[in-house]
């Protein structure tokens, strides 16, 4: 591990020559790629250099013992060494997650997807209510949410929407939330007061970059048409919404959020930039070791990952075995406490793979 330690510090110490070289401040891709280079290996390098320091410090403290000490110094020096010992535990832990090979998309913005599944009306208000908790947490965590598709339904809910979180990180975050989420509830339209279970769908994208997947533009085809509001009365007389289709794929993105087509065109692209992304990514997991796939899983859209449970005011996370009775704060996007555990619980298959390797 240590090897390992070193080898990262004498390249964020080499990216530090690079990043003062003027051939490289002058060349906008590669200062780009290095600069990310130094900042994703950045707090390892801390983390390192900490270690080392205490643990220096834990030694020394250890051959004072050694020396004749009086009985009140002597104590004291052992109140150190334990001190020191915790943190040098403390440390070595933190270093061997920080060492999990991090996932490539991890910083990304990304591109959700809602739609309402089993349940009619119930679901659209359902995906209505994930909508405002997803948007609700970004908020907290000073990142921007930007709609980019949204078919209402007159009951106030969403048979689908889409939009984009920008916000540094977002992706390690929230990837965990890709699969089917079930509530069980006594619906607004239900007289008779009994409890429904309805589903909705959720898609979590990494935003790809154009460096990352180069799509051609005479791989896309482009309609534009009036945009449209709930019943599909027209809204708009001019033909501001635009519909891409990638041909080698077949993957179809509409956008009609805005006045302009321009933007919308901008918007759209996103979208199918990240989709025609995932899919080639999906692919990719296929063909991977299903035995050496984490055990909390972030591929399968098809799997019930969590159960709302309005009458107990329970969520239940179904992959790592996790209830709370705290429905109506993470609800208000006070998804903290979930999140957390299944990034934990990531972290320690990771560790366990790794000791097993």
């Amino acid at each position: 591990m240590y090897d390992r330690l070193q080898a990262v510090e004498d390249r964020y110490e080499r990216l530090n020559e690079l990043l003062s070289d003027p051939e490289i401040v002058n060349d906008t891709k590669k200062l780009r790629e290095y600069s990310k280079e130094q900042s994703g290996i950045q707090e390892t390098v801390e983390a390192y250099r900490e270690y080392k320091e205490v643990r220096g410090q834990y030694q020394d403290a250890k051959a004072m013992l050694e020396e004749k000490l009086d009985a009140e110094m002597r104590e004291m020096v052992k109140e150190e060494i334990g001190e020191l010992e915790d943190r040098v535990e403390a440390l070595e832990a933190r270093l061997k997650i920080l060492l999990i090979p991090k996932d490539p998309n991890d910083d990304k913005n990304v591109i959700m997807e809602i739609r309402g599944a089993a349940g009619g009306d119930e679901a659209a208000l359902f995906a209505g209510d994930l909508y405002r908790m997803y948007s609700r947490f970004a908020e907290v965590q000073g990142w921007k949410t930007d709609v980019i598709e949204a078919s209402s339904t007159g009951v106030g809910g969403y048979k689908e929407i889409i939009f984009i979180i920008n916000g540094n990180g977002a992706f390690s975050k929230l990837k965990f939330e890709n699969g089917a989420h079930r509530v069980q509830r006594v619906p607004e339209t239900e007289s008779g007061g009994r409890i429904h279970t309805s589903t909705a769908t959720v898609a979590v994208l990494p935003e790809a970059e154009e460096v990352e997947i180069e799509i051609h533009d005479k791989d896309i085809r482009v309609d534009t048409f009036a945009s449209s509001g709930p019943g599909g009365q027209s809204v708009n007389t001019t033909m501001s919404a635009v519909r891409l289709t990638h041909l080698p794929t077949g993957t179809v993105v509409s956008c009609q959020d805005e006045k302009s087509q321009i933007k919308n065109k901008e918007k759209a692209m996103k979208v199918l930039r990240a989709r025609v992304y995932d899919k080639f990514q999906q692919e990719a997991q296929a063909e991977y070791d299903q035995q050496r796939k984490s055990a909390v899983g972030t591929g399968d859209r098809s799997e019930r990952i969590r159960t709302y449970n309005f009458p107990q005011n329970r969520v239940t996370d179904h992959r790592i075995g996790l209830t709370i009775q705290k429905l109506d704060q993470i609800l208000q996007g006070k998804l903290d406490e979930v999140i957390d555990a299944l990034i934990m619980e990531e972290q320690s298959a990771k560790l366990k793979e790794a000791s097993d390797a």
